[in-house]
């Protein structure tokens, strides 16, 4: 197991970002979690340890030394926190992959898709921190409360966009670990509409009274 990559998970105290660093973490990969403050991602990291076994390689450090420290980051935190972590991780990302799960939620009407001048999120992500890091798009609608129940078969789909081929399989490969299926969805200017599922998937729960909806694709690939 020692071949596999060290993922951060930058925002991982919080409810998403902890699901993902939790399901990967039981997958064997070797995670830290990022926070703003490294005793706060500790504390994490010694409770996700409890629940694993001692066998589990997680650790907890302040975002910008978790990135420089991982091979492929996770960026799971609020839309009102996005451009400040960027700024926090950005000397520590270049020629890296970053996936960011991001959604631009404007409380109170998080119900309401809201739309940011690049476009989404993600493309913003990329501007900020340069060509030299590949931004994937990934993980926008899953609800956190099913990544975080370990022996729960999370009933969703992912769409993953992105512009670099590699980047997209390694992420895919990753979330196929953390017991989903993935499908790409195009290139990273299409994270729009995944970001913009998630508003939708709020009303829906909301309106209906649906615990964590989630989106399924239909239908089956054709053989390679």
């Amino acid at each position: 197991m020692s071949d596999l990559p060290t993922i951060a998970v930058v925002g991982g105290t919080g409810n998403l970002g902890y699901g993902i660093a939790l399901r990967l973490a039981k997958a064997g990969y070797p995670v830290i979690i990022g926070s703003r403050e490294a005793d706060k991602a500790q504390g994490a990291a010694d409770e996700m340890t409890a629940k694993l076994g001692a066998g589990a390689k997680v650790r907890g450090l302040a975002n910008g030394e978790a990135a420089a420290q991982a091979d492929i980051i996770f960026m799971a935190v609020p839309f009102a926190s996005h451009d400040a972590t960027l700024g926090q991780i950005a000397p520590h990302v270049r020629g890296k992959i970053v996936v960011d799960t991001t959604v631009p939620l404007v409380p109170p009407k998080v119900a309401r898709v809201h739309l940011v001048a690049e476009g989404s999120a993600a493309n913003r992500a990329q501007k900020t921190l340069g060509p030299e890091v590949r931004v994937v798009s990934a993980l926008q609608n899953v609800a956190a409360a099913h990544l975080r129940e370990l022996d729960h078969a999370i009933d969703c789909d992912v769409l993953v966009t992105d512009d670099d081929k590699a980047a997209r399989q390694a992420v895919i490969d990753l979330i196929a670990a953390m017991g989903l299926k993935a499908w790409h969805a195009g290139p990273l200017d299409n994270a729009v509409v995944a970001e913009s599922l998630t508003s939708i998937l709020i009303f829906i729960n909301k309106n209906h009274g649906i615990d964590g909806s989630g989106i399924r694709i239909s239908g089956e690939p054709a053989a390679s």
